[in-house]
Protein backbone atom coordinates (compact mmCIF):
# COMPACT_ATOMS: atom_id res chain seq x y z
CA UNK A 1 0.00 0.00 0.00
CA UNK A 2 1.28 3.36 -0.69
CA UNK A 3 2.07 6.06 1.58
CA UNK A 4 -0.87 8.81 1.52
CA UNK A 5 -0.02 12.13 1.07
CA UNK A 6 -2.14 15.29 1.96
CA UNK A 7 -1.45 18.30 -0.29
CA UNK A 8 -3.30 21.38 0.76
CA UNK A 9 -2.40 23.92 -1.81
CA UNK A 10 -4.27 27.15 -3.17
CA UNK A 11 -2.78 27.76 -6.48
CA UNK A 12 -4.24 25.29 -8.43
CA UNK A 13 -0.71 24.76 -11.36
CA UNK A 14 0.99 23.97 -7.76
CA UNK A 15 -1.09 21.39 -6.48
CA UNK A 16 -1.44 20.02 -10.46
CA UNK A 17 2.30 19.69 -10.34
CA UNK A 18 3.14 18.11 -6.74
CA UNK A 19 0.40 15.94 -7.54
CA UNK A 20 1.11 14.57 -11.00
CA UNK A 21 5.06 14.53 -9.54
CA UNK A 22 4.28 12.65 -6.41
CA UNK A 23 1.36 9.79 -7.91
CA UNK A 24 3.74 9.65 -11.06
CA UNK A 25 6.49 7.94 -8.30
CA UNK A 26 3.72 5.76 -6.72
CA UNK A 27 2.48 7.89 -3.91
CA UNK A 28 -1.24 7.87 -3.17
CA UNK A 29 -2.19 11.79 -3.27
CA UNK A 30 -5.02 13.40 -1.77
CA UNK A 31 -5.38 17.38 -2.20
CA UNK A 32 -7.24 20.13 -0.72
CA UNK A 33 -7.14 24.06 -1.56
CA UNK A 34 -8.29 25.72 1.45
CA UNK A 35 -6.80 24.27 5.22
CA UNK A 36 -10.91 23.45 5.93
CA UNK A 37 -10.64 21.26 3.22
CA UNK A 38 -7.32 19.79 4.30
CA UNK A 39 -8.65 18.86 7.63
CA UNK A 40 -12.24 17.21 6.19
CA UNK A 41 -9.83 15.33 3.90
CA UNK A 42 -7.44 14.18 6.98
CA UNK A 43 -10.67 13.30 8.71
CA UNK A 44 -12.28 11.26 6.33
CA UNK A 45 -8.41 9.48 4.73
CA UNK A 46 -6.00 10.08 7.56
CA UNK A 47 -2.35 10.72 5.49
CA UNK A 48 1.09 9.63 6.53
CA UNK A 49 2.40 12.72 5.41
CA UNK A 50 0.74 16.36 4.74
CA UNK A 51 2.57 18.98 2.33
CA UNK A 52 0.79 22.40 3.83
CA UNK A 53 0.88 25.86 2.12
CA UNK A 54 1.41 28.42 4.56
CA UNK A 55 -0.49 31.16 2.34
CA UNK A 56 -4.44 30.09 2.14
CA UNK A 57 -7.59 31.60 2.03
CA UNK A 58 -9.90 31.02 4.97
CA UNK A 59 -7.33 29.97 8.04
CA UNK A 60 -3.99 30.02 7.11
CA UNK A 61 -1.60 27.09 7.03
CA UNK A 62 -0.44 28.04 10.82
CA UNK A 63 -4.15 27.70 12.18
CA UNK A 64 -4.56 24.53 10.25
CA UNK A 65 -1.42 22.90 11.63
CA UNK A 66 -2.77 23.64 15.16
CA UNK A 67 -5.88 22.31 13.94
CA UNK A 68 -4.62 19.10 12.68
CA UNK A 69 -2.32 18.78 15.97
CA UNK A 70 -5.47 18.86 18.28
CA UNK A 71 -6.65 15.46 17.69
CA UNK A 72 -7.40 15.11 13.63
CA UNK A 73 -3.73 13.17 12.74
CA UNK A 74 -2.30 10.18 14.41
CA UNK A 75 0.47 10.91 16.75
CA UNK A 76 3.92 10.88 14.18
CA UNK A 77 2.40 12.22 11.00
CA UNK A 78 4.63 14.64 9.47
CA UNK A 79 3.24 18.12 8.57
CA UNK A 80 5.51 19.91 6.29
CA UNK A 81 5.50 23.92 5.55
CA UNK A 82 5.27 24.64 1.65
CA UNK A 83 6.15 28.31 0.98
CA UNK A 84 7.37 30.90 -1.03
CA UNK A 85 8.36 32.77 1.78
CA UNK A 86 12.26 32.18 1.66
CA UNK A 87 13.72 34.17 4.56
CA UNK A 88 15.60 32.08 7.55
CA UNK A 89 13.06 33.82 9.87
CA UNK A 90 10.31 32.01 7.74
CA UNK A 91 12.10 28.91 8.25
CA UNK A 92 12.39 29.45 12.09
CA UNK A 93 8.70 30.26 12.61
CA UNK A 94 7.37 27.44 11.33
CA UNK A 95 9.75 24.85 13.13
CA UNK A 96 8.66 26.79 15.95
CA UNK A 97 4.90 26.87 15.15
CA UNK A 98 5.45 22.78 14.86
CA UNK A 99 5.85 21.95 11.43
CA UNK A 100 8.24 19.20 10.45
CA UNK A 101 10.05 20.27 7.83
CA UNK A 102 9.78 22.94 5.49
CA UNK A 103 9.88 23.27 1.19
CA UNK A 104 10.33 26.47 -0.64
CA UNK A 105 8.51 27.42 -3.47
CA UNK A 106 9.22 26.77 -6.70
CA UNK A 107 9.17 23.11 -6.05
CA UNK A 108 11.71 20.91 -7.48
CA UNK A 109 9.78 18.05 -9.18
CA UNK A 110 13.21 15.95 -9.72
CA UNK A 111 14.21 16.13 -5.68
CA UNK A 112 10.20 15.92 -4.58
CA UNK A 113 9.84 12.44 -4.44
CA UNK A 114 13.21 11.93 -2.42
CA UNK A 115 12.35 15.18 -0.03
CA UNK A 116 8.68 13.19 0.56
CA UNK A 117 10.36 9.80 1.30
CA UNK A 118 12.87 11.97 3.75
CA UNK A 119 9.95 13.61 5.59
CA UNK A 120 7.97 9.80 5.71
CA UNK A 121 10.85 8.15 6.95
CA UNK A 122 11.44 10.89 10.14
CA UNK A 123 14.21 13.25 8.32
CA UNK A 124 13.61 16.81 7.92
CA UNK A 125 14.97 19.64 5.62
Amino acid sequence: MSPKVLVVEDNELNLKLVRAVLEHAGYDVAAASTGELGLASAVSEPPDLVLLDLQLPGIDGHETLRRLRDGVLADGVPVVAVTALAMAEDRDRARSAGFDGYLEKPISPRSLPEQVERFLNGGGS
